[in-house]
């Protein structure tokens, strides 16, 4: 292989990694990197329970 063909390889994987990345901000990939670790933690119900009336693994209170 010739290096001028390296060259061109790697400016168009340079390119393409480019593209995707813009495709990825445009489709708002990124709006909220702060929302799913918080949205984890939140109780099924919708509202966070007291923490005394929270059962333990087998139900037990603590």
């Amino acid at each position: 292989m010739s290096i001028g063909f390296l060259i061109v390889l790697s400016l168009a994987l340079g390119v393409v990694a480019w593209l995707f990345f813009l495709w990825t901000v445009k489709s708002g990939q990124y709006d909220d990197p702060e929302g799913p670790k918080y949205r984890m933690l939140d109780d099924d119900e919708g509202e966070a329970k007291p923490r005394g009336e929270r059962g333990g693994p087998r139900g037990e209170r603590r």
